[in-house]
């Protein structure tokens, strides 16, 4: 008896991510990119309300219920280097990382999607420079999901360690 009922079990498992692993494949797990997208008021959007986002301005939100979960430096030019050449510099290395593809990109911003390789979740990740400051902000958010188990600030630290590594000239 007990055999069959753990028979069962893992059969129900494996078929359970069997079938998350075609829906994801098929793009259903994808979903949409949030409206607040871009830059307001000088201002990315804010973080999300669950643990799955970072943002170099979570500090703009004090009242927010992800702050200090969703807090993280923006990138700062090498000395001798302007915000837009290294905005520039982050906006290629963004591009190499895997699964991201730059999908629009003005004068100061950018924004990519970064897509899961098996079951094709998008996360959404914006760049903006900001001409006062002369940083780079960061956003980096799932679309879905109540947790991302610490991907998003896994992409950015990565962005941040090829960033300092590159050697390029701007």
């Amino acid at each position: 008896m007990i055999s069959k009922l753990l028979f069962f079990s893992v059969l129900a498992i494996v078929g359970a991510a069997a079938l998350l692993l075609v829906a994801g494949q098929l793009g259903l797990l994808r979903g949409s990119p949030p409206q607040a997208l871009g830059v307001q008021q000088g201002r990315l959007a804010a973080p999300s309300t669950t643990p799955n986002s970072v943002s170099s301005q979570a500090v703009l939100y004090p009242d927010h219920p992800q702050t200090a979960y969703a807090a993280i430096e923006p990138f700062a030019p090498r000395s001798g280097e302007s915000g837009a050449q290294a905005l520039q510099r982050l906006t290629a290395l963004l591009s190499q990382q895997p699964g991201t593809q730059i999908v629009s990109q003005t004068d100061g911003y950018v924004r990519a999607e970064a897509t899961t390789r098996w079951l094709r979740f998008v996360d959404d990740v914006e760049l903006w420079l900001d001409p006062a400051a002369q940083q780079v902000h960061v956003r980096s958010s799932s679309r879905l999901g109540r947790k991302d188990f610490g991907v998003n600030r896994a992409r950015v630290d990565a962005l941040r360690a090829a960033f300092v590594a590159d050697t390029s000239s701007p």
